[in-house]
C-alpha cells in the first residue's frame, strides 16, 4: 500500500450522520452511510476525535483515550464500523490529541489529588516571585495559558482552552503511556494516524518569558526535540505497520523542518499539515479580520512548498477544508455565482499537486458556509471569544460580527447535507448545530442532477491512473498570471498542464514554446467544451484544465 495515490475523506463525527434522534452525529450514522462513501472511491477516512471529552473544544479535549464518548456510541459500534469499512476496502485515521489532556482525564485528577506521579505528567510551575503567572504566554484561545492548579498555588500550562492542560513530554513516562494508545487502537485495525498540533510538543524543561513584541508561540513550536519525540514514536508504534499512513497537523512550522518530518529515512511520519496558504486571507496576518484572499501570495505559499518538500524528498497533505477552517468555496471560490465551477477548480488545483489530497465532508457537494444572523447560532468557544475581544477593540456588533462569520470554525462544522429537508436529513431532531442552505445544497439533488461530486469521482480516478499525478515532479508555471494559478507535473517523459482560473471572468494565457509545440490531450476540464491544445489557451470563469502532453 503506497501513499502516493491515496485519497483521505474528513469525517467530523458529530456532524456527518445522525441515527439515534439527538440532534447529534454517531458511528452508527457512519455505517449508514459507508455506500456513500464507497461511491466516491476514497481509501481512508480520518475521524476527528470520538473518544470520552467533556467537549470543551469539539472533542479535542478527552478525558479517555481508550473509550468511545456514549454521544457517539460504543466500542462495539466502532468495531463494527471497522469491520465494515475493511470489506469496503477504507482504511481508518484516528485522531491522536497527544499534546494535551482535558482536566476531566484521570492523569490530571490524580495529580490535583496530590500523586507526584502524575504532577509530573503536566507543566506544573510557582507563580514567580512577585505573585505574576510563571510566564506571560499566551493561550492560543485568547487569555494567558496559566490555569490555577487547584489550591496549590502553582499554575499548570495550557496551550488551548483552560480545560486542555499540556502534558510535559519530557517525562518519558508520559511518552510511553501515549504510545500505549496508539497500540491499543492498532489492535483493533486501525492503522492510520493524525497527530494534533503534535509540533508544538517540543516545550523547553525551562519555560521562560517570550521578549516583548514576539509571540510566545515561537519559543515551543517547531523545536528540534520534536523530531526526537517523532522518531521514538514512530518505532514505539506506527512504525512496525508497514502500511501505515500517519499526517502531523504542524502548525506554525517550516518547509525545512516538514521535510524533517516525513523524509522516509528518518523514520518520523508520513505526511503533513500545514496552514500558511489558508492565512492568505488575513489582514496584517490577523485571523480575526475580513479580507480578500491575496491571491499572488497564495500562488507563492502553494508553489515554495510543493518545491520546498519536493526537493528535500518531503511530501505535503493536501487540502482546502477542514473541521477548523471556513469553507474554501466562501473564501477563494464564488458560491453564488459559480458554486459548480468554483467547486470543481479548487478541487482540480489541490488533487493534481504533489502530495497525498484530504476531502473534508460536504466539499464533494459543494457545501459552503451557513447563513447564520446572530452570535446565537454559533458554538464554537473561539469565535465567541473572538467576538467579545473586537467588540472589546472597538469594533462594532456589526463589524464583528461579520468577521466571525467569515472565519468562524463553525462554518466547516455545520450538519452534511444530505436532502433539502428541515434538519437537512441528518436527523430528525434539530441538530448541535444548524443547516441553512440545504434547499439548494444536498447530497440527495447532487446525486441525481449535480456535477461536483462525478467531478471528484473523476479526480480520484485519475490519481491512481496516471503516475504522474502521484508520482510526477513539480514545476511552477506562469508565476506572475494575476489570475490563474499554473503549473506542470513530469514524469517519464510526459507532462501533464495544469491550469486553474480563480476568477469569475474569462482569460487567456499563453504557453511556453516548449510546451506549446507538443502533441496531447485534454486530460480533465470542469467545462464540458473541450479545451484544446495550443499555445493560447483560453480559460472560463473559474475554469480548470489539465493537458496530458507526450
Amino acid at each position: 500500500m503506497t501513499f502516493q495515490d491515496k485519497v483521505i475523506y474528513q469525517i467530523y463525527p458529530k456532524s456527518f450522520y445522525d441515527s439515534d434522534g439527538d440532534g447529534i452525529g454517531d458511528l452508527r450514522g457512519i455505517i449508514a452511510k459507508i455506500s456513500y462513501l464507497k461511491k466516491l472511491n476514497i481509501d481512508m477516512i480520518w475521524f476527528n476525535p470520538f473518544f470520552v471529552s467533556p467537549q470543551n473544544d469539539n472533542g479535542y479535549d478527552i478525558a479517555d483515550y481508550y473509550k468511545v464518548d456514549p454521544t457517539f456510541g460504543t466500542m462495539a459500534d466502532f468495531e463494527e464500523l471497522a469491520a465494515k469499512l475493511k470489506e469496503a476496502h477504507i482504511g481508518i485515521m484516528l485522531d491522536m490529541v497527544l499534546n494535551h489532556t482535558s482536566t476531566d482525564h484521570e492523569w490530571f485528577q490524580k495529580a490535583l489529588a496530590g500523586d507526584k506521579k502524575y504532577q509530573a505528567f503536566y507543566y506544573l510551575r510557582d507563580p514567580k516571585p512577585n505573585g505574576d503567572l510563571p510566564t506571560n504566554w499566551e493561550s492560543k484561545f485568547g487569555g494567558p495559558a496559566w490555569g490555577k492548579f487547584g489550591n496549590t498555588g502553582k499554575y499548570y500550562l495550557h496551550l488551548y482552552d483552560p480545560t486542555q492542560a499540556d502534558l510535559d513530554w519530557h517525562n518519558p513516562e508520559v511518552r510511553q503511556e501515549l504510545y500505549k494508545v496508539i497500540n491499543f487502537w492498532r489492535a483493533k485495525g486501525v492503522h492510520g494516524f493524525r497527530f494534533d498540533v503534535i509540533n508544538v510538543t517540543g516545550k523547553e524543561t525551562k519555560l521562560v518569558d517570550a521578549p516583548t513584541d514576539v509571540a510566545s508561540k515561537t519559543l515551543y513550536t517547531d523545536t528540534p526535540v520534536v523530531q526526537d519525540y517523532l522518531k521514538e514514536m514512530n518505532t514505539a508504534s506506527f512504525g512496525q505497520d508497514p502500511d501505515a499512513i500517519t499526517v502531523g497537523e504542524m502548525s506554525s512550522t517550516s518547509i525545512a523542518n516538514s521535510v524533517q518530518y516525513t523524509l522516509p529515512a528518518n523514520h518520523e511520519l508520513t505526511m503533513v499539515f500545514t496552514f500558511h496558504h489558508l492565512k492568505v486571507d488575513y489582514a496584517n496576518g490577523e485571523k480575526w479580520t475580513k479580507a480578500p484572499f491575496d491571491f499572488m501570495k497564495l500562488k507563492q505559499i502553494l508553489n515554495d512548498w510543493q518545491i520546498g518538500m519536493a526537493k528535500g524528498g518531503g511530501w505535503n497533505a493536501l487540502f482546502w477544508n477542514n473541521h477548523d477552517q471556513p469553507r474554501a468555496l466562501n473564501r477563494f471560490g464564488d458560491p453564488v455565482h459559480y458554486r459548480a465551477k468554483s467547486a470543481e477548480m479548487l478541487a482540480t488545483t489541490m488533487h493534481l499537486l504533489r502530495g497525498t489530497p484530504y476531502i473534508y465532508m460536504g466539499e464533494e457537494i459543494g457545501m459552503s458556509d451557513p447563513d447564520y444572523t446572530s452570535m446565537a447560532d454559533y458554538v464554537d468557544i473561539e469565535c465567541k471569544n473572538a467576538y467579545k475581544e473586537l467588540l472589546a477593540a472597538g469594533k462594532s456588533a456589526t463589524e464583528a460580527f461579520e468577521i466571525v462569520k467569515t472565519k468562524s470554525r463553525d462554518n466547516s462544522r455545520t450538519p452534511m447535507q444530505w436532502d433539502n429537508s428541515e434538519y437537512a436529513g441528518f436527523s430528525t431532531h434539530k441538530p448541535w448545530l444548524m443547516p441553512t442552505n440545504q434547499a439548494e445544497v444536498n447530497v440527495k439533488d447532487e446525486l441525481v442532477t449535480g456535477e461536483i461530486f462525478a467531478y471528484y469521482q473523476k479526480l480520484i480516478k485519475l490519481r491512481k491512473t496516471q503516475p504522474i499525478i502521484s508520482l510526477g515532479d513539480f514545476k511552477p508555471l506562469l508565476e506572475n498570471d494575476p489570475q490563474v494559478f499554473a503549473y506542470l507535473r513530469d514524469y517519464k517523459g510526459q507532462t501533464l498542464v495544469v491550469l486553474n482560473n480563480f476568477y469569475g471572468k474569462s482569460t487567456t494565457v499563453q504557453l511556453p514554446d516548449s510546451l506549446a509545440n507538443r502533441s496531447g490531450k485534454i486530460l480533465i476540464s470542469n467545462y464540458p467544451e473541450q479545451t484544446t491544445v495550443g499555445p493560447k489557451i483560453e480559460l472560463k470563469p473559474y475554469q480548470s484544465t489539465a493537458l496530458l502532453l507526450n
